[in-house]
């Protein structure tokens, strides 16, 4: 089961592929997806344990803050199982 969904979105596929590395190499967590939102914005979801997480997401806040590429981020802690059912799945 799950025990926290994370997403962070930044401007720039540059980014995204950074903030993930960074947010991997902070704690023990998996990405989930990236999802190409527009062609200048993506986010990435990963999902571990709430304070890996945390620590993960604000790892990544920190990244894409230094690139001005930060544009939202959420951690969702214990979500409902409908909520894992609905994020897109690549592979």
């Amino acid at each position: 089961m799950t025990k926290a969904i994370g997403m962070i979105e930044t401007f720039g596929l540059a980014y995204s592929l950074v903030v993930a590395d960074a947010m991997l190499k902070t704690a023990d967590i998996q990405v989930v997806t990236r999802e190409d939102v527009s062609e200048v914005y993506y986010t990435i979801v990963i999902e571990g344990e709430v304070s890996a997480v945390q620590m993960a997401i604000d790892r990544g806040v920190e990244i894409a803050l230094q690139g001005n590429a930060l544009m939202s981020y959420e951690v969702i802690a214990r979500p409902m199982i409908d909520v894992r059912r609905i994020i897109p799945m690549k592979g």
